[in-house]
């Protein structure tokens, strides 16, 4: 009898050695990617030159994407800049032009429309080098938090939403993707968000989408990584826009050119990432935290509803 229990306990002690040294080979390994990726990709920066001349950028005129903008014109690149607002566009082309003596094109587009709208943008991009895509425009169904059938105007909001935050994503791939890899190499930069990477209530239909750019841009660069392409997904955290209600920086809320130029280092070194080392920590905590069933439970919705009743009665 003493020697079975000599001999599990024997077992139990080597398996936990076992799990022991995983956990720190694993956690080891994470370390070693997050130092490459965020501090010695701002010392050896990938040359994003190489791709191709121009770079293409949606929802140019503000946040993240105007900031991505100017930072693929400083690394010297002319740029394509699409977004809704006309006058915005050519404020930030202005800005370019005349700090970064870059070119700029401008084309006013409103990504909430079906796919009719796409044959202008890719008339208006014929026959030009593009080596850069970055894929950043994107919307919130409904501000604030709300269940899916509480969304104000349901159907326009839900079709809204995915016209701008899929549709835009694969119809921009398709136009410019063929010139790529008929040069065989080319980068595309999917914006996608810390909020794709688990259902969250209350915030679902934009979640999924987020989802969507995910998957799409992992399995886009499989299959396209031998034709020489390179595809990034981004999936920042709270960074200080106009859709975060320009929230006050700190050392996890972001500038929008802070990230930018953040996330930009990061090309090269993984295709997939929270774009900089605070939201990366940010993300490492929160798989690490707090189990992704966690989100799922009806006590998180509640709790979440029942905050955001209290603010609306704070602001009454």
């Amino acid at each position: 009898m003493e020697a079975k229990e000599e001999v599990y306990t024997e077992t139990f002690v080597l398996f936990g050695k076992v799990v022991a040294i995983y956990l720190v080979v694993s956690q080891g390994f994470k370390l070693i990617r997050g130092i490459r990726n965020h501090i010695l990709s701002g010392w050896f920066q990938t040359d994003l030159k190489r791709y191709g001349r121009w770079a293409v950028v949606t929802g140019a005129s503000d946040g993240i994407g105007k900031s991505y903008a100017r930072e693929l014109a400083k690394r010297g690149h002319d740029v394509v800049l699409i977004s809704r607002t006309l006058e915005k566009l050519k404020n930030v082309a202005s800005e370019i032009e005349q700090k970064y003596g870059r070119k700029t094109k401008i084309m006013q587009a409103d990504f909430t429309r079906g796919s009719e709208m796409y044959q202008s943008i890719e008339d208006g991009l014929k026959g030009m080098e593009i080596g850069i895509l970055v894929n950043n425009v994107g919307m919130t169904v409904c501000d604030p938090f709300e269940r899916f059938l509480d969304i104000p105007n349901i159907n326009k909001a839900v079709t809204d939403t995915i016209n701008c935050n899929i549709l835009s994503v694969l119809q921009m791939t398709r136009i410019v993707l063929p010139q790529m890899v008929q040069r065989n190499k080319g980068l595309i930069i999917n914006l996608s968000s810390e909020a794709g990477n688990r259902p969250y209530p209350l915030l679902n239909v934009y979640s999924a989408t987020k989802a969507f750019v995910d998957f799409f841009s992992r399995g886009l660069h499989t299959e396209y990584q031998s034709k020489g392409i390179t595809v990034q997904c981004v999936m920042p955290l709270y960074v200080s826009t106009a859709m975060t209600s320009h929230i006050k920086t700190d050392f996890f809320v972001k500038s929008a050119g802070d990230f930018a130029r953040e996330a930009l280092n990061t090309v090269g070194y993984t295709n997939r990432t929270s774009g900089c080392l605070a939201h990366s920590l940010q993300s490492y905590a929160i798989d690490l935290l707090l189990p992704k069933s966690v989100f799922s439970m009806k006590i998180v919705t509640d709790l979440i509803e029942n905050a955001m009743t209290k603010n609306k009665n704070k602001d009454k």
